[in-house]
């Protein structure tokens, strides 16, 4: 299941809930989205196709049917031209073919560098900008003839995309670049692969899609393969299901490899993501911080409610079974940080306007000033050091903030309430 831009594997968290009772749901990161690292240099269309390949070896799969939306659908049917013996079956939601017009639109304006700036200013844009992309297509374009049908002002959504873009930064450029540069061509019909015949494909987009009139510039596609105008998203999945289902046999997911260094818990409640060294120290963060970079033979994890890790109603317990299921020889707790938890850890919940994203950078630079952050008084300066109010530094720090929300509260009651443990 391959993510469209500037997205990541977790737009894809609650149909993989519903398609797992048919299918084992595989969803990576892109390279350069989510958690997964950028490909070097400028990469095109090619090497995120390879690079998906590749992911696929890595986990010792063979072939695949495969689902993508919008760029998942565009690296899919690259790395299909490329691989064809790689893929049992494609379902694509929307399949862009731009004309010369609408690429020099694209162009000009569609990718603009985006990096932290050192008051912020970067987060009215992403938040406006994801907002309104519901709105008109492309999301500059405020022309009437670009308005959508599909406008909409849901804030958990929104929110979400936000977060990834987060995730992404400036890398998104490189991925969202190569798709838009890259050729819109389908396998062509009168010349199949030395295999056989192409992988069967079906392309559906929804009204309300801004691809949905591009069904009508595909042309001739090969043999298995046909386009498909639907009603909504719920229709689109449903006939991707079912094509899906109808082209595969029903062959027992291989046993996925997996890292050494680097997972996730499965543990009662939620999830827990790790890395590190099974076996060692288990170090912890404290309270809307990052994860500890673990030394060598320890171990770290996101503690709950904080980074990739699921919040839990208790947050000790769970800490306490992934020491043991990862086996570790101790745990190093963190002092919780110095002031009145009720000021430490302002809301964080999304808000119509994102001014959330402001919150949390305004906490993150006065952090930099100030301990407590909230007492903004000469009795609590701090040294200042202009590595923490470094844009980088605010970024990550905004983040880990953002993505703690509430929890980073309970967290540090939990810390708070402990006995005797190490630090």
């Amino acid at each position: 299941m391959v993510h469209q831009s500037p997205r990541s594997s977790a737009e894809y968290a609650a149909l993989m809930q519903q398609w797992g009772e048919h299918f084992t749901c595989i969803a990576p990161d892109t390279p350069g989205f989510g958690q997964s690292d950028p490909l070097p240099g400028e990469p095109e269309i090619a090497e995120f196709a390879d690079a998906l390949c590749e992911f696929l070896d890595a986990l010792g799969v063979g072939q695949v049917p495969a689902y993508g939306f919008h760029s998942g659908g565009i690296i899919l049917v690259t790395a299909l031209k490329r691989q064809p013996h790689r893929f049992a079956c494609l379902a694509v939601g929307g399949y862009a073919i731009w004309t010369e017009e609408e690429m020099r639109i694209f162009g000009t304006r569609y990718l603009p560098e985006f990096h932290p700036s050192d008051y912020g200013e970067h987060l009215t844009w992403l938040w406006n900008r994801m907002l309104e992309q519901s709105w008109v297509f492309p999301w500059f374009d405020t022309r009437e003839d670009a308005r959508l049908s599909v406008a909409h002002a849901d804030v958990a959504r929104v929110a979400q995309a936000v977060s990834e873009m987060l995730d992404a930064g400036n890398a998104y450029r490189a991925g969202y670049g190569a798709v838009l540069r890259a050729p819109r061509d389908i396998p062509p019909a009168d010349a199949p692969p030395e295999t056989g015949n192409w992988p069967p494909c079906l392309i559906t987009a929804y009204d309300g899609d801004p691809l949905q009139a591009h069904i009508d510039r595909l042309g001739h596609m090969p043999a298995g393969w046909r386009a498909e105008k639907v009603r909504s998203p719920a229709d689109h999945q449903a006939a991707s299901l079912a094509f899906l289902q109808d082209h595969v046999d029903d062959a027992a997911c291989p046993e996925l490899a997996e890292n050494a260094d680097e997972g996730w818990l499965s543990l009662d409640g939620g999830l827990i993501h790790w890395k590190g060294t099974k076996g060692g120290s288990l170090i912890l963060h404290g309270p809307a911080e990052q994860m500890c970079e673990p030394g060598e033979g320890d171990i770290a994890i996101d503690v709950p409610g904080h980074g990739q890790s699921d919040a839990f109603d208790d947050a000790k317990a769970a800490v306490d079974s992934a020491a043991s299921a990862l086996g570790a020889s101790d745990i190093v707790w963190p002092s919780p940080p110095a002031g009145d938890p009720n000021h430490l850890y302002p809301d964080m919940t999304p808000d119509r306007f994102g001014e959330y994203l402001q919150r949390a950078w305004a906490v993150a630079r006065a952090e930099a000033f100030f301990q407590p952050w909230y007492e903004a008084s000469a009795a609590n300066a701090i040294p200042l050091d202009p590595a923490r109010l470094d844009p980088a530094a605010l970024h990550a720090r905004a983040l880990a903030r953002i993505r703690a929300g509430d929890a980073a509260r309970r967290w540090h009651e939990t810390l708070l309430n402990l006995d005797g443990a190490p630090r």
